[in-house]
């Protein structure tokens, strides 16, 4: 994909870049990219978008046409304007692995680089991690809801603009879906599309069964016929079952899709008559605005399904519009070249962020099923590491830093979570292909209990603070206070 300009950031991530440039405050700085809440009142989140974001942070530049339109705004200085011509990200950023299943007010990326830089790349990163992340999460439901099934993203036609489409079809792919109608982001991802024919096929013909045989021939590979244009059980279903027979006996299979009506009803009584004429391995798809929790209600009811094309619901986020990350600053750099940890204080504690640079640990049972994540420091003020050692009892505390604590003994090492992605703007590795971040994805679901990815009030997995990391966040606070 066309690699984004730089002007892809908030008019004040500009104006502040400006700022820091003309009062010499271009110093060392990390951010962090948390969530607040999870999306859908569910219990778990999918981190997407890295790869995207990876891609268009190395390409990251004002281009010529880019500086004469700030120059043209009347607010920049041309020795901020020059500053920008040379623009690169030149810091480091690390990252989950994409495709983690991740929980609020833990650092899903860290970003250490120049205050200017690191300020620049606020937008693009929330931007690309929200948006994928929402409908990989989404998607994500949908597969868990039908059983882990298949799922067809037929979004395109309903995502927001062109871009929109694109992001949500790689995103629902990493989230589950097994294929897209998006033949755009086939061509780009690598993701198999998939598609079946429209109602206005079988209307050019005189008659659907006229309709079908043409479908069957020009695509003998398991065509599927689309059987509600007229009436579904007493026109669609025979007329599709006459040209299953003729293909049976050539050996050929085929299925048949349901866009409308009662889904459970028909999908019953359409498998009734499939069998009845002997055509047991004739497939089900069905279709018609559908949602994890339309589809996990006709799941548990035994609808005979055997795939299900998921749209609008899939590729917009549904009721959720929004996915909750934020990006703020945890540390920067003194005059005297001092790393001091950064706080943000709110008098909602949510919103009271925790300062420091932070590793996030998960720590697993020893059946390898995970327990809890847990932030440390990853520099302590002493030159220490916050580490967490297998065997040894520990108190871990809310990230409100208020009394709430469990204490646990950890079986085996905890796995740190936070990777490096970019050293001085260049890759630090090879990155995971599409199909592998959708196996981890897989793979990461199965290690939580299924209480935790239920649709009905989930249970909540902890995310805690060492007590290094609580102490530094009460000292701040309580700095804070005494200076008001």
């Amino acid at each position: 994909m066309k690699s984004l300009s730089a002007l892809f950031t908030d008019f004040y991530s500009l104006t502040m870049a400006q700022g820091y440039w003309k009062k010499d405050l271009n110093r060392r700085a990390v951010f962090e990219m948390f969530f607040r809440r999870q999306p859908f009142d569910g219990g778990f989140a999918v981190f997407a978008g890295l790869g995207t974001l990876l891609e268009n942070i190395r390409g990251l530049r004002f281009s010529g046409e880019d500086i004469g339109y700030l120059r043209g705004l009347g607010i920049f200085e041309e020795g901020f304007l020059s500053y920008l011509t040379d623009f690169r990200f030149t810091g480091s950023l690390w990252a989950m692995d994409e495709g983690r299943v991740v929980f609020p007010q833990e650092p899903l990326i860290r970003v250490d680089g120049g205050l200017i830089e690191c300020q620049i790349l606020e937008g693009i990163i929330l931007n690309t991690v929200n948006f994928q992340s929402l409908i990989a999460t989404k998607t994500a439901r949908v597969w868990l809801a039908s059983g882990k099934g298949t799922i067809m993203e037929f979004g395109l036609r309903r995502a927001q603009g062109a871009d929109g489409a694109m992001s949500a079809s790689r995103a629902a792919f990493i989230g589950g879906a097994s294929g897209t109608s998006n033949t755009a982001a086939g061509k780009a991802f690598g993701i198999p599309v998939m598609g079946t024919m429209a109602h206005s096929w079988v209307m050019a013909f005189s008659s659907e069964e006229e309709a079908f045989s043409a479908y069957a021939e020009i695509y003998p590979k398991h065509p599927v016929f689309l059987i509600d244009t007229y009436d579904t059980l007493k026109s669609g279903a025979p007329n599709a079952i006459t040209v299953g027979k003729r293909l049976a006996a050539q050996g050929r299979n085929f299925g048949i899709r349901l866009d409308s009506g009662d889904i459970h009803y028909l999908s019953v009584e359409v498998r009734k008559m499939l069998d009845a004429a002997g055509l047991f391995d004739a497939t089900i798809a069905v279709s018609n605005d559908l949602d994890e929790s339309i589809i996990q209600t006709l799941t548990n009811a035994g609808a005979p399904v055997n795939s299900w094309g998921v749209g609008t619901r899939m590729v917009t986020g549904g009721e959720d519009a929004a996915f909750t990350g934020v990006y703020k600053l945890i540390a920067k750099e003194d005059a005297s070249g001092r790393l001091l940890p950064a706080i943000k204080f709110s008098d909602n504690p949510e919103k009271t962020t925790t300062p420091g640079i932070k590793q996030v640990w998960r720590i697993r049972d020893s059946q390898g099923m995970a327990l809890a994540d847990v932030l440390s420091l990853e520099e302590a003020g002493d030159g220490s590491a916050d580490r967490i050692r297998p065997g040894q009892r520990y108190a871990f505390w809310h990230p409100s830093a208020d009394y709430r604590r469990f204490y646990h003994v950890p079986v085996s090492s905890p796995e740190p979570l936070l990777k490096l992605r970019l050293k001085d703007g260049e890759p630090a590795g090879k990155e995971p292909s599409l199909e592998d971040i959708r196996h981890l994805v897989k793979e990461d679901l199965d290690a939580f209990d299924r209480s935790y990815k239920r649709f009905l009030n989930p249970h909540i997995y902890k995310v805690s603070i060492t007590c290094g990391v609580r102490d530094l966040k009460l000292e701040l606070i309580k700095n804070y206070l005494g200076d008001l």
